[in-house]
């Protein structure tokens, strides 16, 4: 099996809502990074549960999870949506002794954009705001950058690959060295459109541990698209290494974790052995807690992933999803009971 359309998920990360009182409710609830701390002790330090509001301080009930023995770090994030429209909470944890991925410390030189790049970036943030309320966020990778169906999303995407082009050493190096993260970004979101994507793939990768999670996550979509060409074009120049995607399913940060995992189908779609070793050496336990997210539009890559790690054929992965056999298949390739 393999994902039809590697979207470009704009999720709506609901970072004000919770630290809102009057924030949307919460429809799902799932965790990860649980190995020895048991689920119902997180869940009595989250203190909200399905059907709740999302908490009014996120940074509280994160302290409050922290002092639960055991838990070395707490992660909240909110994602829209579930079926009915509500939010998904995802409670991240990281236990004492369990693997860490790390990032660089924050940059701290003076590069920044040109200054015509910056109003552009957020009519195109709007732009997608709006379209994403009207369902119209279909788009196209196969150039190797996203172009969505919107017209008005799309005409501005169409400038990026212009802005590339000209301020290619520009963006490089405020993706590198640049002290503001909103810039960082937008540098990592808009190289993305340079006519000939290897010449870049080095900046995004080493963006891949940059402090700042909008930066990782702009990097991340962006070689992810950089993957799409990939496959389109096998005799490219384009190479990325899949290594710092697989460390990234084991952050603490749901972002990474998920934009990791949908990047990843695209690139173990050729099932290299290397690359399987790899998620079977260092990704099966998150892949398998992610696979058994409520929110299946959300476990599917992870369920991939784990599939082909496991040696399970497409045909069959496909099968036993849609016949609604993913528990039985996750306790199959972790010898679960």
């Amino acid at each position: 099996m393999r994902l039809m359309h590697l979207r470009l998920i704009f999720t709506c990360l609901m970072t004000a809502a919770l630290g809102c009182a009057q924030g949307p409710r919460i429809g799902t609830i799932d965790f990860y990074g649980l190995r020895k701390v048991t689920e119902p002790k997180v869940r009595k330090a989250l203190a909200v549960s399905e059907g709740s509001a999302l908490p009014s301080s996120k940074g509280e009930v994160e302290e409050r999870i922290e002092k639960v023995p055991g838990v070395v770090e707490a992660h909240l994030e909110a994602a829209c949506c579930d079926d009915a429209g509500k939010a998904i909470l995802y409670v991240g944890i990281e236990e004492k002794g369990a693997g860490h991925f790390n990032y660089r410390p924050r940059p701290t030189g003076d590069a920044i954009l040109p200054a015509e790049i910056v109003p552009v970036y957020a009519q195109f943030l709007g732009a997608v705001a709006a379209a994403s309320r009207t369902g119209r966020v279909a788009e196209d990778l196969t150039n190797g950058h996203s172009l969505m169906s919107d017209p008005d999303v799309r005409e501005l995407q169409e400038q990026f690959a212009g802005f590339a082009a000209k301020y290619t050493e520009d963006l490089r190096k405020v993706l590198r060295t640049g002290l503001n993260e909103e810039q960082r970004a937008i540098a990592a979101y808009v190289i993305g459109y340079v006519p000939k994507k290897e010449n870049v793939v080095a900046d995004l990768q080493y963006a891949l541990q940059d402090p700042d999670d909008t930066v990782r996550n702009n990097a991340m979509r962006s070689l992810a698209a950089f993957a799409v060409l990939q496959r389109k074009q096998p005799d490219s120049e384009i190479k990325i290494s899949p290594t710092w995607f697989i460390e990234m399913l084991n952050s603490i940060i749901w972002g990474d974790r998920n934009n990791a995992a949908v990047a990843l189908v695209t690139l173990t779609d050729a099932r290299d052995e290397k690359i399987m070793e790899q998620l079977r050496e260092r990704a099966m336990p998150a892949l398998a807690e992610m696979a058994a997210w409520k929110h299946l539009p959300h476990a599917l890559p992870a369920y991939i992933l784990l599939g082909r790690a496991g040696g399970m054929k497409e045909e069959e992965l496909q099968e036993a999803w849609g016949k609604g056999q993913r528990t039985a298949v996750i306790r199959k390739l972790t010898g679960a009971k």
